[in-house]
């Protein structure tokens, strides 16, 4: 069975209709629970959980100590390349948008490498525009073998791979993957595609499989908040990470739940998800799946990352830009503007003030 299939399932479910149902009894039996159901999972994603979420904060918190004790993984986004042939309307690397186009030379990967590893992180995450003419496999594999002189961990956020792709990377160094569905929303995917590779929907959603049958040691998913109902989009997220999870027991699965930020472009969210919305995705997420790691980026703001470490993250970004480069010499304009922008001493501060131990190297 695919993924596909198992998210097929709830195509036509009521989610309005389950909703309606459900009493104080239901969520305060599933907060208790030490495995939940994908319903209980469900239920705690509902309206009628928002009355019981200092309950599952709780519980939030003694889960995510049990598993990962007070640690935060700490690391950094590096840009290598915003050439992009996608029409996303949503994202500021739109092949339409009048940006500077830009990619790192192997020299400039070094200085920026360098520039990122004497902050002292050792996990680094590199991303690029949806061009495999302009950012090949080959050429990113060869930033890899530059960058593995400076870091002990590297994932990929680009296109999707065939698993022969993802194999040649793991094998030249790369341990780990973050790709968005965006929205698990098939019919709402399209119009949020109208051209470009990324448009298939289906090859797009078996590509964390494809890793993981290429056998690297961590997928990170999630939707992007404000393309559709974020409540389906989270139960799905999960689904999609429980599957992963039951069916490739040596890999370590996580989520994000990043939210639309203002961007070159400037496509409006076509819902709004405020903060208690996203803490509830969070704790019940974190429920759900013990053992996943969540990782809440720099798209939120200092305040609610502060708030949020003890309620069930495991993984937060810092000294971050969304701009090629950046960290060496003067960025091109970013993919997104964030919120947070704290450098990685600033984000290990505010870690040790909460006795929480930041870790730069998980293994």
């Amino acid at each position: 069975m695919s993924v596909y299939e198992v998210l097929e399932k709830y195509r036509h479910f009521n989610f309005a209709d389950f909703f309606s149902q459900l009493t104080d009894n239901d969520i305060e039996r599933a907060i208790g629970k030490e495995r939940l159901t994908e319903l209980d999972y469900l239920a705690l994603l509902s309206p009628q959980a928002e009355k019981h979420l200092e309950a599952m904060a709780q519980q939030a918190h003694r889960v995510t100590v049990q598993h990962f004790g007070h640690t935060i993984l700490l690391y950094t986004p590096l840009y290598l390349a915003n050439y992009c042939v996608n029409q996303c309307v949503y994202c500021g690397f739109h092949t339409h948008n009048k940006i500077e186009r830009k990619k790192l030379s192997l020299e400039q990967v070094h200085a920026e490498a360098a520039a990122i590893a004497a902050t002292g992180l050792k996990h680094i995450l590199i991303l690029t525009g949806e061009s495999r003419h302009h950012s090949s496999v080959g050429y990113i594999k060869e930033c890899v073998q530059i960058l593995r002189k400076y870091f002990t961990s590297i994932s990929i956020e680009i296109y999707p791979l065939t698993v022969e792709e993802y194999t040649d990377l793991v094998a030249a160094g790369v341990d780990g993957m973050t790709i968005y569905q965006e929205t698990y929303d098939e019919q709402a995917y399209a119009p949020l595609h109208p051209a470009g590779p990324k448009r298939n929907y289906r090859y797009r959603l078996d590509a964390p499989e494809r890793a993981c049958q290429a056998a690297i040691r961590t997928v990170n998913i999630g939707a992007l908040l404000g393309l559709s109902e974020w409540r389906s989009e989270a139960f799905l997220t999960g689904m999609h990470a429980d599957y992963l999870q039951r069916k490739y027991l040596g890999i370590e699965i996580s989520m994000s739940p990043p939210r639309m930020r203002p961007h070159v472009g400037g496509f409006p969210p076509k819902v709004v998800v405020n903060d208690k919305n996203l803490v509830q995705y969070i704790l019940a997420f974190r429920l759900f799946m013990p053992r996943g790691g969540i990782t809440l980026s720099t798209r939120e703001s200092a305040a609610l990352r502060n708030n949020m470490v003890k309620l069930g993250i495991t993984k937060m970004s810092a000294g971050v830009c969304t701009a090629v480069g950046g960290h060496a010499e003067a960025a091109t304009v970013g993919q997104f503007e964030i919120s947070d922008e704290r450098s990685t001493a600033d984000i290990a501060a505010m870690l040790y003030s909460l006795n929480y131990q930041p870790v730069y190297k998980d293994w």
